[in-house]
C-alpha cells in the first residue's frame, strides 16, 4: 500500500522518513548512519520543490493522508539537511550532551 501521492512513488523507499513528530524525525536521523541520510537527501531533494506545489494544492487542514505523509518526508529532508549539507554527521557539532526537546510541534 503506497504511503505517498502516486506523483512520488520514486519517493516510496524514504517512506520510513514520512514522521509525524519532531521527536521522533530528530531520533530517526541520530539512528541513521551518513549513507542512509545522503541517500535519502539525494532522492528527496530533487523532489522538494514539485513536493511543495503538491502540497500548497490543498489547504493544511484539509490534507489527505498521502500528502500529509508527503509533508512529513519534506520536513524530515530539513532535519537531515544540515547534517548532510554542513556538519557531514548526524549529531549537531560540539553540542556534547545536549538534546532538543520540542514542547510544541507544528500546526500539521
Amino acid at each position: 500500500m503506497a504511503t505517498l501521492p502516486t506523483e512520488f512513488a520514486d519517493l516510496e523507499p524514504y517512506a520510513d522518513w514520512c514522521l509525524e513528530f519532531e521527536h521522533e524525525r530528530y531520533t530517526k536521523r541520530l539512528a541513521s548512519s551518513m549513507d542512509e541520510m545522503q541517500a535519502f537527501y539525494d532522492a528527496a531533494f530533487p523532489r522538494l520543490e514539485a513536493a511543495m506545489a503538491y502540497i500548497d494544492r490543498t489547504e493544511l487542514d484539509a490534507l489527505p493522508d498521502d500528502a500529509r505523509h508527503l509533508l512529513w518526508l519534506c520536513y524530515s529532508l530539513v532535519n537531515v539537511s544540515f547534517p548532510v549539507e554542513v556538519w557531514r554527521q548526524p549529531y549537531v557539532p560540539d553540542s556534547g550532551a545536549a538534546r532538543m526537546d520540542v514542547i510544541v510541534e507544528p500546526a500539521v
